[in-house]
């Protein structure tokens, strides 16, 4: 079987994008998405995305991890509303549902503003901190997060009992000034650093807002810079949380399966 697929990325976290309103593509077979997103042997990529229709919503979005498991995937879902404009979806302004619910979104010259999922709570976890936005994240201030080990660390808090069995994506931040913070992540689901993730840069807004009071947080990342604003709640817990930044066909092609 023959499947057209694009290519894009979301500041260097990258996905295959499938276009599955005729829903040919079977989400059951892990082996064929681990396969399409294995860099040697397939086209490469963070994630795998099917577009498909959805009743009361422009579209859905199904994301699946490269091994398979699901998530929701901030980035991806920045990715999946450009590729879903480019698909003629919709125009400025879109309502769609993913893996943790429905979320709100705008598409204005390569740039996506992304309504998360509100959050109930940051907890500590040690000296560290814990978030779920949609994917589950630990959060750890470092001095210098540049020369950081983040994947040698990463791998062994996101293996800890404390988070079995499905485990936990690691973020690893350092403070650049007031309202800015470099993040490097490593990610579960993919068992490596990635050079961006939207969801942990998320949470790891979040809780610099908790720690500092803010409500708008400027964020570096390897693959390139993003923004989070949202509301915190008198009472805990934060709201109208919006991830902002690019997203951008890199190529397209053909692979056949099977």
């Amino acid at each position: 079987m023959e499947f057209e697929f694009y290519k894009y990325q979301g500041t260097g976290n990258d996905f295959v994008m499938l276009d599955d309103r005729a829903q040919r593509f079977d989400p059951t077979d892990l082996e064929l998405i681990k396969r399409m997103c294995d860099r040697k042997f397939g086209i490469g990529a963070d994630g795998l995305i099917l577009i498909r229709e959805k009743t009361g919503y422009d579209f859905e979005m199904i994301y699946f991890n490269a091994d398979g498991s699901q998530s929701m995937c901030g980035n991806g879902a920045r990715c999946a509303v450009a590729f879903s404009t480019f698909l003629g979806m919709f125009s400025g302004r879109c309502r769609f549902i993913a893996y943790d619910g429905p979320h709100e979104a705008s598409y204005e010259d390569g740039r996506v503003v992304l309504g998360m999922a509100p959050v109930q709570e940051v907890t500590r976890a040690g000296e560290d901190y814990f978030v779920d936005t949609g994917s589950p994240h630990h959060v750890r201030f470092v001095e210098d997060v540049k020369s950081y080990p983040v994947v040698g660390t990463g791998a062994r808090i996101r293996y800890n009992e404390d988070y079995q069995p499905k485990g936990t994506n690691v973020n690893f931040v350092s403070q650049i000034s007031e309202n800015e913070i470099y993040v490097r992540t490593y990610e579960r689901g993919v068992e490596d650093e990635t050079l961006s993730c939207g969801t942990g840069v998320t949470a790891c807004a979040l809780v610099v807002g908790h720690l500092k009071g803010l409500d708008r947080v400027k964020i570096q990342t390897p693959g390139g810079n993003l923004e989070v604003k949202f509301k915190i709640n008198p009472g805990g817990g934060f709201e109208d949380i919006f991830l902002i930044g690019p997203a951008e066909q890199v190529f397209s092609g053909t692979i056949q399966v099977g």
